[in-house]
């Protein structure tokens, strides 16, 4: 897969999708310029929780992780586009709302650390890892074919296309 293609995985959490906001949430990334290779609304099983937070198994808040991702629907999203991880991370903003920066989505939506709206994969590693976990591979669209696929074009200039 090409720099261009690069994927990631985002959750609207169950906070943002009960507040209404993944239509907003899904419009900043699509007018960024990436694609939506896959998306799903979902209950999240403790299990898959626990699993995706098994980095933080041994931390005090891992529980309170697990029970809030439980709580109630979230919009599970894989995005295609350059540096998809690390740009996706820049528009969300740091984990706490508090701190996060105006025109970040925590930033003007957030007001809380735990009720943070949004899951972002902090890393490729990450993002690979984790979107095997919450997608199989029929569930994806193949590379490029995502959502604003036509735009292409418009979003990325003739010398990022030839990388």
């Amino acid at each position: 897969m090409s720099s261009l293609q690069q994927r990631t995985l985002v959750i609207v959490k169950p906070d943002g999708a009960s507040r209404g906001l993944v239509g907003e949430i899904l419009a900043r990334f699509e007018r960024k310029g990436f694609r939506i290779a896959g998306m799903k609304l979902v209950r999240v099983s403790q299990d898959l929780a626990k699993t995706h937070y098994a980095e933080h198994k041994e931390k005090p808040f891992f529980g309170r992780l697990v029970d809030f991702i439980t709580s109630g629907p979230a919009v599970v999203i894989a995005l295609e586009g350059r540096e998809a991880t690390e740009v996706v991370r820049g528009l969300v903003g740091p984990t706490s709302g508090l701190k996060a920066p105006p025109g970040t989505i925590r930033g003007d939506y957030a007001l809380s650390m735990q009720n943070n709206l949004i899951h972002a994969s902090d890393s490729p590693e990450s993002a690979e890892r984790e979107l095997a976990l919450w997608f199989s591979a029929e569930e994806l669209v193949a590379p490029g074919e995502g959502t604003g696929s036509a735009g292409f074009n418009w979003v990325y200039g003739d010398e990022d296309r030839a990388e």
